[in-house]
């Protein structure tokens, strides 16, 4: 569709942001349209969030002006960008986890009269309609809290839709989905176009925006670099703008020598998740776990790190019996675990860079009583510069930084602890594409190390390029182990989708 030729309906002007004094974002100026879907590419850090929160008023500009409809506007929180009919849905799910969907739908929406009745039967039929819309069954009246980051996220979706906005802005909303959720969700968004409703659409994927997107803007270090029609563009001209550079090939095995078995688990089963799970994994070697979202793949890797132990099985370290009943004891162990949930299992995110890094080693920094914020400094100093983590401060809130250097801050924490075992559950989902360039080189340089690796991943030409063998999990059960040399998309998508099961490729 062309919208080129649409009126304007928010135009920023010399937009720019500093925290703690260094400008993240620089003289930014963009008009977007009505009727389009707009997509907003940048490496992790480049200021493409950034610049789409200033919009939703979850942060304020330091410099700039943002005229609305022909008016100069100051958006000063997001309550105020709801009333102007700005709706952000954000990167990682945003909501009160002990109130039930309908509530969550319904929040920051008028409640009328002070002491007024909650009509609660009106509100529930509400929310199943507005659920009902993006084609998914979930129980609008149980609470948020256990809900996966895929309904999470369709909740958000949701939220937006109920609330009428002239103005969506998704942030890696496809990040959780399946591929039938991402195919319901971009026909809701070409409707909202063609409704002359103005969709911003930040992505990592690049098949997903030229599919979806009339026009894309590119940010590079703060700065916007470019805004086209996204057909005038190839592939390789995005990526070069994005990273001011070509990038010719980002996946691929670095060569390790596997060694003695490091992990090995038989006969894992918890009722009602996953049942008679058995795999081992060596050092030296990459173990991919690939399955459609709900498989069992996140579970299994609970169960194995005590989160939510198994209720039959055996676990070996090292060759030995070991029992892991929670944490503790998987540290301990030598396993680490890098959570597929940033938001609500991986960060503290009002707390310091510093502290985020060290919290898996407390003994290191608080050996007696008390914390020595010199070691706890020079640990985090040499992770952020290992892992080249862009930040203003070590001590700037962690919730402050990109999704992908807080990925970065979570991996140095659990480098910090050494571990032998290391699980990395969807450990580049919502990054860019150099950031991803970078976790393929860490983790290929782990696995060089003698570290054991298993990958939990839904990008199947990540697990394809950078695993050793592909183990693939459909409804609670590993349907396929696969040899590198045998692994295709085609087999494991065979092995993931029940259908398919039995049915010669």
């Amino acid at each position: 569709m062309d919208s080129g030729s649409n009126p304007v309906l928010l135009s920023a002007r010399g937009i720019a942001k500093q925290f703690a004094g260094v400008e993240v974002l620089s003289d930014v100026s963009l008009d977007l349209r009505r009727g389009e879907i707009h997509a907003l590419l940048g490496e992790n850090g480049a200021g493409k969030s950034t610049f789409a929160k200033i919009i939703a008023g979850v942060h304020r500009p330091t410099r700039g002006t943002l005229v609305l409809n022909g008016q100069e506007v100051d958006i000063a929180n997001p309550i105020v960008a709801q009333r102007l009919g700005i709706t952000l849905i954000h990167q990682e799910p945003i909501s009160f986890p002990d109130l039930s969907v309908a509530e969550n739908l319904v929040l920051g929406r008028d409640a009328g009269a002070p002491l007024a009745r909650v009509p609660w039967a009106r509100m529930l039929a509400e929310a199943r309609a507005t659920m009902g819309l993006l084609g998914v069954s979930i129980d609008v009246t149980r609470p948020m809290r256990g809900l996966s980051i895929a309904d999470q996220q369709m909740v958000e979706i949701a939220r937006a839709l109920a609330s009428d906005s002239r103005l969506i802005l998704m942030d890696e909303p496809t990040a959780p989905l399946t591929p039938k959720e991402v195919a319901t969700l971009f026909t809701i968004a070409r409707r909202l176009r063609d409704e002359g409703r103005t969709v911003i659409f930040i992505s990592h994927r690049l098949e997903e925006v030229r599919a979806l997107c009339d026009r894309v803007t590119i940010f590079r270090d703060g700065r916007k670099v470019a805004t086209e029609p996204t057909a005038a563009l190839a592939d390789a001209d995005i990526i070069r703008l994005m990273i001011g550079r070509p990038l010719k090939e980002y996946l691929h095995k670095t060569k390790t020598q596997v060694g003695d078995v490091a992990l090995k688990v038989t006969g894992l089963t918890r009722p009602g998740l996953f049942r008679d799970i058995s795999f081992q994994v060596r050092r030296g070697e990459v173990v991919g776990l690939a399955g459609l979202v709900g498989a069992g793949r996140t579970d299994v890797a609970q169960a194995i790190f005590g989160i939510a132990p198994a209720e039959q099985g055996s676990i070996e370290v090292a060759g030995r019996p070991v029992r892991i009943p929670d944490p503790a004891a998987a540290i301990a162990l030598g396993l680490a675990f890098v959570p597929e949930d940033r938001a609500q299992a991986g960060i503290f995110r009002s707390l310091p860079v510093d502290q985020n890094i060290t919290a898996a080693v407390p003994r290191r920094i608080a050996p007696v009583l008390f914390i020595r914020r010199a070691v706890e400094r020079a640990l985090a100093v040499e992770a952020v510069k290992r892992l080249r983590i862009r930040l203003a401060t070590l001590r700037q809130p962690i919730g402050e930084l990109s999704g992908g250097n807080q990925q970065k801050a979570i991996l140095s924490r659990w480098l910090l602890t050494d571990p032998q075992v290391l699980i990395l559950d969807e450990p580049t989902r919502g990054i860019d594409i150099g950031v991803k360039a970078e976790f393929y080189d860490r983790i290929g340089e782990l696995a060089a190390d003698g570290r054991a690796i298993l990958l939990i991943s839904s990008e199947l030409p990540e697990l394809l390029a950078l695993c050793d063998r592909i183990l693939v999990m459909s409804e609670g059960r590993l349907t396929a182990e696969l040899p590198r040399a045998q692994a295709t998309q085609e087999a494991i998508m065979q092995a993931a989708v029940p259908r398919l099961q039995g049915v010669a490729a």
